[in-house]
């Protein structure tokens, strides 16, 4: 039996809606229906039934369902045992994003930055404990090995603008994501312990910006800053993404950091 196949994890997102049992406003079976949309990810676009159950938490019979109601809907195909989600779930998305006035004022700078440094250019708002990508600009020839689109999700610890929107959390939440999140090294170079996460985002905190160095994928840094309103909370992050024979982190720092900030300004001003 396949590890996907067996029990479901601790924690999982299904258990997570036992929070809400007994709210007579609370539709149990939307929820399921997205968290088993949830579950197709760039590297796991094929899924069967049990892979789906287990990777949500939510009972067979129960994902069984769901997929036959995509279906029906023209959300999902299927092809033997295995489940795949169709186009027509773009039309999710570009709710939000034909609707936030982050996204589509965001889009304009972003353009103007990644033609400005010449390299990818993105923003992204905090979600559970991943970034989610909300906006992207990127040069075609120059193209990183991580494939990143509008709607993707990155691990926040290990990435700039997760730090970013981390280090902005007040200490309490901050040290529940801490606690709770799966901190793993994806590279040799990875900050994944809490101290050490916690330290580094202490630093973030003081210095307004952060550069990460090979920690998510070998040869990709990037640097980041809080796109803040008129308030002073942070919104959203902005970075600028490299490859490491491209751009030193003393190069980012002299030469994207002042473009990246004013363009941060720029945007927490329309904002308002």
């Amino acid at each position: 039996m396949s590890t996907e196949e067996r029990s479901p994890v601790t924690d999982s997102p299904a258990q997570a809606l036992e929070a809400f049992a007994g709210d007579p406003n609370f539709m149990a079976s939307l929820a399921r229906g997205l968290l088993v949309i949830q579950a197709f990810q760039e590297r796991k676009r094929h899924l069967t039934i049990a892979q789906v159950s287990y990777r949500t938490g939510i009972p067979r019979a129960a994902v069984r369902r769901c997929l036959y109601t995509l279906m029906q809907l023209g959300y999902a195909t299927c092809e033997g045992s295995t489940y795949s989600l169709l186009p027509k779930v773009l039309t999710l998305g570009h709710a939000y994003l034909s609707s936030t006035p982050l996204a589509l004022m965001a889009q304009p700078l972003l353009d103007r930055l990644s033609e400005q440094l010449h390299e990818a250019c993105n923003l992204s708002t905090l979600e559970g404990s991943e970034v989610l990508y909300v906006a992207r600009s990127a040069i075609p020839q120059r193209l990183i090995s991580v494939d990143l689109s509008v709607g993707s999700r990155l691990p926040a610890y290990c990435t700039s603008m997760g730090r970013v929107l981390l280090a902005a959390l007040d200490d309490a939440a901050l040290r529940h994501y801490l606690d709770s999140a799966e901190l793993q090294a994806k590279t040799s170079r990875t900050l994944y312990r809490p101290d050490d996460l916690l330290t580094c985002l202490q630093q973030v905190r003081e210095q307004g910006w952060c550069i990460v160095d090979q920690e998510l994928e070998p040869g990709l840094r990037s640097l980041a800053v809080p796109v803040r309103n008129a308030s002073g909370q942070v919104q959203a992050a902005l970075n600028v993404s490299s490859h490491a024979a491209r751009a030193s982190c003393q190069e980012l720092q002299r030469r994207h950091l002042p473009v990246l900030q004013q363009a941060a300004s720029e945007l927490g001003q329309m904002l308002g």
